[in-house]
């Protein structure tokens, strides 16, 4: 594998920032976000009010991406602008710019799939999950069957970890962190009220538009990221590592990272934040870069790469399957700790491990 240096300058031709398509972006889906919010509050019939939450939950998504790449300060050329951008489209998800900075751009990316350090989506070891109480070994089981990544994020990232942490989850206290959590707060209650107004104003149900305008969104946006987050860094050919040296070695802003292959142009739809092997190699690729990017690095890299075609059958085989981990072999194991994938332990790494 060559040096992530020279990977990263295969990609220089084709990583420049264009601030006028960025700006476009951004307008076109704060247009599509009020107009699907518009829709939940100007349609009476329940069903097509929910539908148009679902709708709006899933630009909430795409407005996410592109403050994504903002944060990552790899949308415009402009410092500034990717700042205030990315607080902007992080509002309809209700998440801190400079909480979601510190745990993605420090955190997640200096060290992905690295055990005590990387925490999304982090497995057991089987001695770890059986030490857990009860009902944490429960909500465990929740969170991996495949039908629960809105619990996992709703809970253990977004309520713990970006909506006012605590000391325990976060050590470092900021004065933006606290100031980021109030602007979304903010962002939220400007949005009930609204909501709540338009209801009266047009004599419909208060409970039922709060539901479809609010609540839906941003279920279908906690289940989406949730998802998201799930398939970057959760496959049977993809190693979590607990060994530094082991992690360093294995070229983890590759062989981390799934390339997760979509029909009907969803991966455009979703701004091609799942073409993440190239984004993982250099943050500073914008998103309207992606797949050309990602193409490159398959043509340079053969083989090296995770390349996994989208069904909703590999999903739940990979749920049922990535349920804990063992670091000593480097495989998948399911509740009890038999294996569920073949080792990834190279004979250099056994022998460390003996």
């Amino acid at each position: 594998m060559p040096h992530r240096k020279v990977i990263r300058s295969w990609l220089l031709p084709i990583s420049e920032r264009n601030t006028a398509l960025a700006l476009l972006l951004v307008a076109v889906d704060l247009v599509l976000f009020a107009l699907a919010i518009g829709a939940t509050v100007w349609i009476a019939n329940p069903w097509l009010k929910t539908g148009f939450g679902l709708i709006a939950g899933f630009i909430i998504g795409r407005l996410f991406i592109l403050g994504h790449d903002a944060c990552h300060q790899s949308y415009t050329v402009h410092r500034r602008l990717n700042v205030w951008l990315g607080r902007l489209v992080f509002l309809p998800s209700l998440t801190p710019f400079s909480l979601w900075h510190t745990g993605h751009n420090v955190v997640h990316h200096g060290y992905t799939n690295l055990k005590g350090f990387d925490f999304v989506w982090q497995p057991h070891s089987l001695e770890e999950f059986r030490a857990l109480p009860v009902w944490r070994r429960a909500l465990e089981r929740i969170y991996r069957s495949g039908w629960a990544p809105w619990l996992y994020y709703f809970v253990d990232m977004w309520w713990k970890r970006m909506y006012f942490p605590s000391r325990r989850q976060m050590p470092t206290r900021r004065r933006e962190f606290v100031a980021d959590g109030i602007l979304v707060t903010c962002a939220a209650l400007i949005w009930i009220a609204a909501l709540t107004w338009a209801a009266y104003a047009t004599e419909q149900s208060v409970w039922l538009t709060l539901c479809a305008g609010f609540v839906v969104p941003f279920l279908f946006w906690n289940a989406m990221i949730g998802f998201v987050v799930y398939v970057h860094h959760t496959h049977t050919g993809v190693a979590w590592y607990q060994n530094k040296t082991e992690w360093a070695a294995a070229q983890p802003f590759v062989s981390t990272t799934v390339h997760l292959q979509f029909n009907y142009r969803i991966g455009a739809l979703l701004h091609h934040i799942m073409e993440h092997t190239a984004h993982h190699v250099d943050m500073g690729v914008p998103l309207y870069r992606l797949k050309q990017a990602q193409a490159l690095l398959e043509k340079k890299l053969p083989g090296r790469i995770v390349i996994q075609k989208f069904s909703w059958r590999w999903y739940f085989d990979t749920a049922r399957r990535c349920k804990l981990y063992d670091f000593d072999r480097l495989c998948w194991t399911d509740f009890s700790g038999k294996a569920t994938s073949e080792s990834l332990t190279t004979p250099s790494q056994t022998t460390a491990t003996i």
